[in-house]
């Protein structure tokens, strides 16, 4: 068995569509209509078709339920924010703000209310602390790992 990738399901999908290419640099990779699989294995479903899959009607589908998520991470960071700043009617989970380990993170929603998540990649946190003047071990520990793992960051 293999995983083929995550379905979401949406109230307009052209909407999501431009949304996940606009935000996320997502592209389609085929469109049935009814449902569209874009790059990075996301899949998007549009709401009737799911109600007639699941033999529901729509009172069972809720939006924004908060309980998951999709994760991307981004070597740009500061880069992605700017952009992100920039587009219009982007509803924040919350902004940007650095876990424990320095990894930096924002959570907003798309259209239907799913969770984006878009952390900086791990090497460029990597990268940022030793630019910073930290050593690798200093690095190791502020972000909880081996410094094998800082090493392997900077190869």
């Amino acid at each position: 068995m293999k995983f083929k990738g995550p379905m979401l399901v949406v109230k307009e999908i052209e909407k999501s569509q431009r949304f996940y290419k606009e935000a996320l640099g997502l592209r389609t990779i085929l469109n049935f209509g009814a449902n569209i699989t874009l790059t990075g294995g996301v899949a998007l479903q549009t709401r009737e078709s799911w109600e007639e899959f699941i033999r529901k009607d729509d009172t069972c589908i809720r939006f924004g339920g908060n309980n998951s998520e999709l994760y991307f991470e981004e070597d740009e960071f500061d880069h992605f924010i700017e952009k992100l700043n920039k587009m219009e009617n982007i509803q924040y989970v919350h902004p940007v703000y650095e876990h424990r380990w320095g990894q930096r993170v924002v959570r907003f929603y798309d259209p239907d209310m799913h969770i984006i998540e878009v952390g900086e990649n791990l090497k460029a946190v990597c990268k940022r602390f030793l630019d910073s003047g930290m050593t690798v071990e200093e690095a190791a520990q502020r972000m909880d790992v081996p410094v094998k793992f800082v090493q392997a960051c900077i190869r």
